[in-house]
């Protein structure tokens, strides 16, 4: 039996045989996310804690661009004091703690780019497959000038390790597939997107049909082990990097698509 979630058209969600599956859905700007996609997203994973006939979740991109680009740059115009910065990383904070605790296993299936916020989502996902033109990084040392929240920096930690979260956030690169999987950012690999959808179904269906509280402690467990650092204890580097000089060049230049110039202050 089919059920349908409705709810807006950038964030697409429907219920299969225990599978649950959303499409970010914003082809057209790369799958960049909004607000209301974020919260959204919460809710989704709010669904899947309360509704017992959902076994797993899996998320993808529309298109075959990207999986998400991040945060919609004309999200942060309005930008201008402290509060906004916090408020945006409250919302963020709590969005992907929500998708990170989500009770039932989720699986990003990456298409294309997946960078920044985009790539903060996938992070959060139990299992993460791609394609062979898969992209995956956090390049906002060369475009916004902004920094990661301390827990989406505890839990890349605790995923790749510390040398490696600065490699990828000093240089500003989006590695590519095969590299993303031997560091871990990658379960899988497949050649190409109608391998993807299969290999993502089938991974779906499998671990649907395994014993709920077998991976639900296993989750827990693993969380147990893993102290993510509050927003409060990063609230300093937070208004440091948002509040800055840097970050309002880097945001001018992206929209304007030219090079930042950089002054550290």
């Amino acid at each position: 039996m089919n059920q349908q979630s409705t709810g807006s058209n950038d964030l697409l969600f429907e219920v299969r045989d225990g599978i649950g599956r959303a499409t970010f859905n914003r082809p057209q700007a790369r799958n960049a996310f909004t607000f209301e996609m974020y919260e959204r997203l919460a809710q989704i994973c709010e669904q899947a804690d309360k509704d017992r006939s959902i076994k797993v979740l899996v998320f993808q991109g529309a298109g075959d661009k990207a999986f998400a680009s991040g945060t919609d740059i004309n999200q942060f115009r309005a930008f201008s004091t402290p509060e906004h910065a916090i408020e945006y990383e409250c919302r963020i904070g709590r969005v992907l703690t929500a998708l990170e605790q989500c009770r039932v296993p989720t699986s990003a299936v990456i298409t294309g780019a997946c960078a920044g916020g985009g790539a903060g989502i996938a992070a959060c996902c139990d299992l993460r497959i791609g394609t062979n033109t898969t992209k995956i990084g956090f390049p906002i040392a060369r475009t916004l000038g902004n920094c990661l929240s301390m827990s989406s920096v505890s839990r890349l930690s605790a995923l790749i390790g510390p040398a490696r979260v600065k490699d990828l956030i000093f240089t500003a690169r989006l590695i590519d597939a095969e590299e993303a999987r031997s560091i871990g950012l990658l379960n899988e690999v497949v050649e190409d997107i109608s391998a993807l959808q299969r290999r993502a179904d089938e991974l779906a269906t499998l671990i649907a049909g395994n014993a709920p509280l077998t991976l639900s402690a296993t989750k827990q467990a693993l969380a147990r082990l893993q102290r993510r650092l509050s927003r409060e204890e990063g609230e300093d580097l937070i208004l440091m990097c948002y509040m800055s000089r840097d970050f309002r060049e880097g945001l001018d230049a992206f929209l304007n698509k030219r090079q930042p110039q950089w002054v550290g202050e």
